[in-house]
C-alpha cells in the first residue's frame, strides 16, 4: 500500500516543482522583455500657466549669492509637485532699481534642469513657445535655480514631496541653497 501511494504523490510533486519553476520564469526580466535597471524615460506631464498673479502674502525671499545684485523669491502658494518628477514654482525677480521678472518655471531633480513656462507681462501670463529643458548652472552669479534645488526642491537627485518640508527649507533662516556644502570635516569645499 505505500508503494501505490508514493507513486501517485510523485507525479502530483513533480507537477508542483514544474509548474512553481514555470511561476518564477515568468517574473524573470530577461523572459517579459522588461528590465527594472534600464533607465526610465522620462514623459512630463501637462503644464497650464497660472491663473492668478503672485500672491503677495504668499511671497518668500531666499538667498542666491554673494555675487547677484538682484533679489529672488518664491510665492509658496504656486508651488506644484509634479507625479512626473517635476516640480512648478513662480519665482519673482527684482533688480537693484526695484524692477520685477515673474517667471513659471519647473525643475527636475533627477537631471538637475530647469525649464521656463511662462512670464507674467502686464497682468497676464504668457507661455514662453521656445521652452525647453536646460541644465542648472551652479556657479553663475543668478543661480537662483541651482539654489531653489539644493536648498528646497530636491533631496540629493530625488524630488521632495512634502510641500511642508519645502516651505519650511525655503524659511530664511534655515535656507541652505546659497551655502556651499562642506565635507565630512565642515570645512568649505
Amino acid at each position: 500500500m505505500m508503494k501505490t501511494s508514493t507513486c501517485i504523490l510523485r507525479p502530483s510533486i513533480l507537477g508542483l516543482a514544474i509548474s512553481l519553476a514555470l511561476a518564477g520564469c515568468a517574473g524573470d526580466p530577461l523572459e517579459s522583455g522588461v528590465d527594472p535597471f534600464a533607465p526610465m524615460v522620462f514623459k512630463e506631464g501637462t503644464t497650464a500657466m497660472p491663473l492668478n498673479p503672485p500672491n503677495k502674502t504668499a511671497i518668500q525671499p531666499f538667498y542666491v549669492s554673494q555675487q547677484t545684485i538682484f533679489k529672488f523669491a518664491v510665492d509658496i502658494d504656486s508651488i506644484l509637485i509634479g507625479n512626473d518628477g517635476v516640480t512648478r514654482y513662480t519665482v519673482i525677480i527684482t533688480s537693484p532699481n526695484a524692477n520685477n521678472q515673474v517667471q513659471y518655471e519647473g525643475i527636475r531633480c533627477d537631471s538637475f534642469q530647469w525649464r521656463l513656462y511662462g512670464t507674467f507681462e502686464s497682468g497676464t501670463w504668457r507661455e514662453n513657445p521656445l521652452s525647453s529643458w536646460n541644465m542648472i548652472k551652479d556657479n553663475v552669479p543668478n543661480r537662483y535655480q541651482a539654489a531653489l534645488a539644493q536648498g528646497a526642491l530636491c533631496n540629493f537627485t530625488s524630488q521632495e514631496k512634502n510641500i511642508k518640508t519645502i516651505i519650511q527649507s525655503l524659511n530664511p533662516n534655515g535656507f541652505i541653497g546659497g551655502i556651499k556644502p562642506t565635507n565630512s570635516y565642515g570645512v568649505m569645499d
